[in-house]
């Protein structure tokens, strides 16, 4: 007799999901699904409106990583007003690019100090009323203060470019809309009301530090938990370097061969492929030569680190060389290492933002650029989560008639769902029994690729793990809810 679990909704993710569990007769695991259940929208919500929106009305994809989705539409948005990246003003790359790191470090720092850390502070048992941010602060007040200030200041890099720390509008069709003022630069160097970005620098040192040793004592699991090859997917400069803004496609496969070598944002659907299921709203994003079964990649911070050579700032590239040490050069296929990759690129991010805090050059006025107008615009960048593509038809009037979004979550979809099934392999109680601890350990599993489901479903409205399990006629056997 076949049965099935189900688990609704997944929580501390941004969006809804939900896990179901197969059971074979003999009641083993057969398979398990990561279902989003979500409406997929928005991809339909811009079309008509003119293409200058674009970059406004996306951010309201997402209140986490809204940044992103501005960035990448209005990178898209440049090329239908005739312009590719190296067109642009160096003054609007410099800026947007600020603007970016600001947003990497304090959604890296959010996912890492409120989402996450609970899980690794407090096990894999601990229990449901245990796991949350208010117990990190009580258990290590310091570490809770500096993740709360290390966002803090992310979200100060944002306002003072956009104006708002969420939902600012600062990237326009060719440009900028304003530039950095003295006085907002200075800020960032007085330690007034946050600490300044050299003590952001030393502790992004820190944690990094505490990642490591945290790996030290708690190898066995990390290495081994929801651990399986895959392919990796990432943005890297034209010698193979960590690229978060402007680069080129690189994916390789479980052993570290070039399955996409270094392809140019324009030529992204000559390469892919999505496919759909009937039982998720989510896409599953492939390479076309590899098919659906072996063309899928794992996206965001651990798939950066393995598609890339090195980093360019020197703290993060010592960090990243060491990282790669650990499996001896060979691509890093633990799902938990995603937390230490994550802590190198925050340390990136700290470093990167100094260099362009400290050019004086960020001050000047030279913000805008012009070109001919053309039909079709790609715009590609590094989110937080992983790989994020906006791709924009328009008519001769100026307005959007077809818009495609491949978001970091949907490139993630076949890597969280085989997180899933190891997960519910290797962890459901033996006697079929829905525990605390499995689903703890499923979370744990979909929270290490910091997913945002609205942003893959491109879904409006207010979104909030519930485990049934069934007899092979459908009969509820057992329910567990957990909110």
């Amino acid at each position: 007799m076949s049965r099935k679990i189900i688990i609704d909704p997944v929580t501390r993710v941004e969006g809804h999901g939900r896990v179901t569990v197969h059971l074979d007769e003999e009641g083993a695991v057969k398979d398990a699904f990561f279902h989003i259940v979500e409406f997929r929208g928005f991809e339909r919500f811009v079309q008509g409106h003119p293409y200058w929106e674009a970059p406004l009305l996306v951010q309201r994809l997402c209140g986490i990583c809204p940044v992103s989705h501005h960035l990448a539409a209005a990178k898209a948005i440049d090329q239908i007003v005739g312009l590719d990246p190296k067109d642009l003003s160096p003054l609007t790359t410099k800026l947007r690019r600020l603007l970016h790191f600001g947003q990497i470090f304090q959604s890296h720092a959010l996912h890492f100090f409120y989402l996450a850390s609970p899980d690794l502070l407090f096990g894999l048992d601990a229990p449901q009323e245990k796991r949350n941010v208010v117990n990190v602060a009580l258990e290590d007040k310091e570490l809770a203060r500096k993740g709360i200030l290390m966002r803090k200041f992310g979200q100060r890099i944002i306002k003072a470019i956009t104006g708002k720390r969420i939902h600012g509008i600062s990237a326009i069709p060719g440009g900028m809309h304003k530039t950095f003022k003295p006085e907002e630069r200075d800020f960032f160097f007085s330690g007034k009301d946050i600490p300044n970005i050299d003590t952001m620098i030393d502790w992004s040192c820190e944690m990094v530090q505490f990642i490591k040793a945290y790996h030290q004592k708690n190898k066995d699991w990390l290495d081994h938990f929801a651990s399986y090859p895959s392919g990796h997917l990432g943005l890297v400069t034209e010698d193979g370097g960590l690229e978060l803004y402007d680069g080129f496609l690189r994916a390789i496969n479980s052993a570290g061969e070039r399955t996409l070598d270094d392809i140019t944002s324009d030529r992204y659907v000559d390469y892919f492929n999505e496919a759909v299921e009937r039982w998720s709203y989510m896409k599953f994003p492939y390479l076309k030569g590899l098919g659906m079964e072996n063309g899928w990649n794992r996206v965001g911070p651990l798939a950066r680190l393995n598609v890339s050579e090195y980093i360019s700032t020197p703290l993060a590239n010592k960090e990243l060389q060491e990282f790669k040490s650990y499996t001896n050069g060979y691509p890093n296929h633990s799902t938990m290492h995603s937390h230490w990759a994550r802590l190198i690129e925050i340390l990136h991010c700290a470093e990167q933002m100094k260099i362009l805090l400290s050019d004086d050059s960020i001050l000047g006025d030279d913000l805008m650029r012009e070109g001919q107008r053309r039909s079709e615009g790609i715009g590609i960048i590094e989110a937080p989560r992983g790989t994020l593509i906006h791709h924009y038809q328009v008519d001769d009037e100026g307005m959007i008639t077809k818009c495609n979004l491949i978001v970091s979550t949907t490139h993630n979809n076949e890597a969280m769902n085989r997180a899933v099934r190891w997960v519910a392999q290797n962890r459901l109680d033996r006697q079929k029994i829905i525990t605390d601890s499995m689903l703890n350990q499923i979370e744990i599993a979909i929270r290490a690729y910091d997913p945002c489901l609205s942003c893959a479903t491109h879904a409006l409205g207010d979104m909030p793990l519930k485990i049934e399990l069934f007899d092979s006629h459908n009969k509820l056997i057992n329910v567990k809810y957990k909110t």
